[in-house]
């Protein structure tokens, strides 16, 4: 196996997405996992990488932190040829956050594909604890796991209740998580995104309360929303979120832009408003979303717009990226080595 290689899914710049040759992982170090990549899904973070959008990376990047594979090796309690699901959350274990069960905000996280390289490759070393077993879920399904877990947990984070009114501003992948959780918790959703053909999708998920961003809310919910999420990515609807809110209820942020987001502090006191912050997700929330698709609560096969190979990215990126309407998930399958 001396010399084997592998592609690797790599954004050299903005705009720029290559195919680049990396040395196959043999061995990873003690405390870590080696796992040879299923699936892989293509996240909003990886579309604004590629557009040189994301606060937090520095180029060249694999990108890829949607990530479902079989254990390469057996290591640390996990046995070769494992089905698993990747927490791409690197925390230190040390800091205030880790020390109080908060991981996913670490004051030093490495999140796979953005911090450090992730799983567009065909191989990756992981820290055990970054491992849950997929039991039966099919590696796409298992690639999917991630991007639902992050609304999972703003939905956990919100506290969203049985007789809640929640908005959901941002109805593309993020925002649908949050909008199925939040219904799983017996909450009356309503979707709002600026894209018709988005919310036309979203009818399929069993949504019935769908408003376009430039229509004006109906009298009937002039009063505001208990819990409003916002996962838009656009700083103007993350701002104009905060009128949304009820007396009494909670502003949600799960989107993360580079601008300074600013409020009026008197309506924020009148309404005793919470503003609350929600990245990532821990492994509550991904045991929370492996077993709405194990009891068939979430259909796998519903999210998930195409599947492509790593080898027909480069040309695919730009299309897809800029026509991210029409797409819940887009599903990228590995290679063989090189």
């Amino acid at each position: 196996m001396m010399g084997q290689t592998m592609l690797c899914g790599t954004c050299v710049t903005p705009g720029q997405f290559e195919l680049t040759t990396a040395d196959l992982p043999l061995t990873a170090p003690e405390g870590w996992v080696l796992v040879d990549i299923a699936a892989a899904g293509l996240c909003g973070t990886d579309y604004h990488i590629f557009q040189g959008k994301h606060p937090f990376l520095s180029y060249p990047r694999v990108i890829g932190h949607e990530l479902s594979g079989h254990v390469a090796q057996s290591a640390s309690g996990w046995q070769a040829g494992a089905a698993v699901v990747i927490n791409p959350y690197l925390s230190c274990g040390t800091c205030r956050a880790c020390l109080r069960g908060k991981p996913n905000c670490c004051q030093r996280i490495e999140v796979l594909g953005v911090h450090r390289d992730g799983g567009f490759c065909a191989r990756i070393a992981v820290p055990a604890g970054n491992l849950y077993a997929a039991r039966d879920l099919s590696p796409e399904a298992a690639a999917m796991v991630e991007f639902l877990a992050i609304g999972a947990h703003a939905v956990r984070r919100g506290e969203v209740g049985p007789d809640d009114r929640v908005l959901v501003t941002g109805a593309g992948p993020i925002g649908l998580g949050a909008a199925l959780f939040a219904k799983a918790r017996g909450a009356t959703v309503y979707l709002r995104d600026a894209a018709r053909e988005r919310l036309d999708q979203m009818a399929g998920f069993g949504f019935d309360h769908l408003l376009l961003a430039s229509d004006t809310l109906p009298n009937s919910l002039a009063d505001g929303f208990d819990v409003v999420f916002d996962a838009t990515g656009n700083p103007t609807a993350m701002q104009a979120g905060f009128a949304h809110v009820a007396h009494g209820g909670s502003y949600v942020l799960i989107s993360v832009v580079p601008d300074t987001i600013t409020f009026s502090d008197p309506e924020f006191h009148k309404r005793e408003m919470r503003l609350i912050g929600a990245r990532n997700a821990t492994a509550e929330d991904f045991e929370t979303v492996m077993a709405a698709f194990a009891s068939g609560a979430i259909r796998a096969e519903a999210l998930m717009s195409e599947r492509i190979a790593l080898a027909d990215l480069p040309q695919r990126m730009p299309e897809l990226a800029a026509d991210r309407a029409r797409l819940i998930k887009v599903i990228v399958t590995m290679g063989e080595n090189t």
